[in-house]
């Protein structure tokens, strides 16, 4: 349930977005947007070295630490990162705090543990977090040691959290809901899933509609995606499109992170993706562990 090496933490930053999903650290992401016949964005990230959160050895992060999401709020950065006790235990959404983006300290407080009875016997997973008119927005995984449901939580201050529930009760198997926070046509739009990757509409940011016909990114046999993709951070909303970047995994089982670029006016429509990977697993912390 998660894609992240050993029992340590890297942190993804792309750009300015405010939201950080699972895998590295990006220092400086330089868009280039160029128009051949297709749009292609080639970009360029720096990894840092060591991990920029790790284990404790005791509490409720004693295993692990990984998976986070981060938003930026006056000077500061919130890291919401998913915990374990124990490896393959339950997990919880706990909070780290940091001025520079790069060192963090954990408040040692859990934002979020198991109260669903869809999340007893796995946890809450996997955060994504975006902001609409002052309210907070997180997608989160809840596990039951079954079934993967994605589930909403709102917050007006970034610690008190209250749960809105599965976000798709009838879908069964659902995950990693990328949020856009900007409307377009009258309607938010959310990419999840974690095989194929899905659409979904809202109005209000909390009764989303979709389909299982709705599928907008698919694998592709003998590419970096070739097993499964899924939405990593939200959205950035650019000139050239809706610019996802998404997790993958080939038939080996290695993790590689891509991106894929979404029309403006139809965000289900795929104008083009990435050919090779912008992140690949190449520290030992990255490819061995829990979930490599």
């Amino acid at each position: 349930m998660g894609k992240v090496g050993a029992r340590v933490l890297s942190l993804i930053i792309v750009a300015s977005v405010l939201a950080v999903a699972s895998a590295y650290l990006l220092v400086d992401a330089l868009i280039h947007i160029a128009r051949a016949p297709a749009v292609i964005f080639a970009l360029s990230f720096t990894k840092l070295p060591s991990p920029v959160l790790r284990p404790s050895g005791r509490g409720p992060d004693a295993a692990a630490t990984y998976n986070p999401a981060v938003v930026y709020v006056n000077g500061t950065f919130y890291m919401f990162y998913r915990a374990q006790a124990r490896w393959r235990g339950t997990s919880v959404i706990m909070l780290a705090v940091s001025r520079d983006g790069v060192h963090f300290k954990k408040l040692g407080k859990v934002v979020l543990y198991p109260t669903l009875k869809e999340e007893m016997g796995g946890g809450c997973e996997d955060p994504r977090i975006v902001e609409v008119n002052g309210t907070y927005y997180m997608t989160y995984t809840a596990y039951d040691g079954k079934v993967a449901r994605l589930a909403l939580a709102v917050s007006r201050d970034l610690v008190h959290w209250k749960k809105l529930g599965i976000v798709f009760p009838r879908w069964g198997w659902s995950k990693s809901g990328a949020i856009l926070p900007v409307k377009i046509r009258g309607r938010y739009v959310m990419y999840f899933g974690d095989s194929n990757i899905w659409i979904a509409y809202s109005k209000d940011m909390i009764h989303w509609v979709t389909n299982r016909s709705w599928v907008v990114l698919r694998p592709r046999p003998g590419h970096f995606d070739s097993k499964l993709v899924e939405p990593g951070p939200p959205p950035i909303l650019t000139k050239e499109g809706i610019l996802l970047i998404y997790n993958a995994a080939d038939r080996e089982g290695r993790y590689y992170v891509g991106w894929a670029l979404f029309s403006r006016d139809d965000p289900s429509k795929l104008i083009a993706r990435a050919e090779k990977p912008i992140l690949s697993p190449t520290y030992a912390w990255e490819i061995e562990g829990q979930t490599p």
